[in-house]
């Protein structure tokens, strides 16, 4: 077995290994453990720090999920919901990361088409989880 390496793995680490993800938000130090919590598992990720920002790294690549904040500079995250529902022909999962906890806010969302709403502060391991899910289930 010379020059063969047998890697371990499981259904999610492939996976990860293959998902791109949009973090939008414009709290640098959230983005910033955001970003790592998420590479640490082997995803892929850019980071947009507002709306406009956003929708355009959307139109020039593909992402498979977005982590999107709505209390967003430039364009909120509301716009870029809409945006996204109104332009694209493929749109890239959304799981929706705020502070906001009202209850017309998440079911809101989920109408707009976002796939999952998570209040802030959050557990990294409980949003590592959604978005294992949420990609497994494409």
């Amino acid at each position: 077995m010379t020059g063969l390496t047998l890697i371990k793995t499981n259904h999610y680490n492939m996976i990860a290994l293959m998902s791109q993800i949009l973090i939008i938000e414009d709290e640098p130090r959230i983005a910033a453990f955001l970003e790592k919590g998420l590479r640490k598992h082997g995803y892929e990720t850019a980071i947009a720090t507002d709306g406009a920002e956003a929708l355009k790294m959307v139109q020039q690549e593909s992402f498979d999920l977005l982590l999107l904040d709505l209390g967003l500079p430039v364009k909120d995250g509301w716009t870029v919901l809409k945006e996204l529902k109104q332009t694209q022909q493929n749109v890239p999962n959304v799981i929706i990361l705020t502070a906001r906890a009202d209850d017309s806010d998440r079911f809101n969302s989920v109408q707009l088409g976002a796939k999952d709403y998570i209040t802030k502060p959050f557990r990294l391991n409980e949003l590592i989880s959604r978005v294992q899910s949420i990609l497994a289930g494409q």
